[in-house]
């Protein structure tokens, strides 16, 4: 009898692996920086000249974070066979410390330095007495996931292989 089982470890070598990362990054972070501009005030303020090259930084800032957190996330958790060892473990400490930076710069660029401020469509939640932009937080939980998603589907969309009770595996397309 044969069933079809969803290959829970990427195909993919490092190297690969961290260019589709940082490709789906690049491109799930302009996208997502242009989409959430109407809810800082440079919206409104800005001409457009400052409000492309406000998205454009930020999606290389976004870039810096995303790198620096699966850096340290593959020194303290990966193994020499990543991503096919220890795949989760990487990405859950990759999106965690994406997500703890994050909270620390909209603090410090929202209330100390002043150097950007939510405008009213902004939903925030307070957390330790400081109202923090939710689609930040968001961003770093959506964007990295669907960068993680992406390396774990492989070169094939997602990682299909076909297995029989005999314990022979079959990869189609391979």
């Amino acid at each position: 009898m044969r069933g079809i089982e969803l290959r829970t470890q990427p195909a993919l070598g490092w190297l690969p692996a961290l260019r589709r990362y940082l490709a789906v990054l690049a491109i799930g972070n302009l996208v997502w920086e242009l989409l959430h501009m109407p809810l800082y005030t440079l919206w409104s303020t800005g001409t457009w000249g400052e409000i492309l090259f406000a998205a454009l930084h930020c999606t290389g800032g976004d870039l810096l974070i995303g790198l620096s957190a699966l850096t340290v996330a593959l020194l303290v958790a990966a193994r020499p066979a990543w991503p096919r060892e220890r795949f989760r473990q990487v990405g859950v400490l990759t999106i965690a410390g994406g997500l703890v930076y994050t909270g620390l710069s909209e603090w410090l660029n929202v209330e100390v330095r002043m150097a950007w401020s939510y405008s009213e469509l902004m939903p925030t939640a307070r957390i330790a007495g400081f109202e923090l932009g939710l689609s930040p937080v968001l961003q770093w939980l959506v964007v990295p996931t669907l960068a993680f998603v992406a390396v774990a589907t492989g070169n094939h969309g997602l990682a299909w292989a076909a297995y029989s009770t005999a314990g022979t595996t079959d990869r189609p397309g391979n």
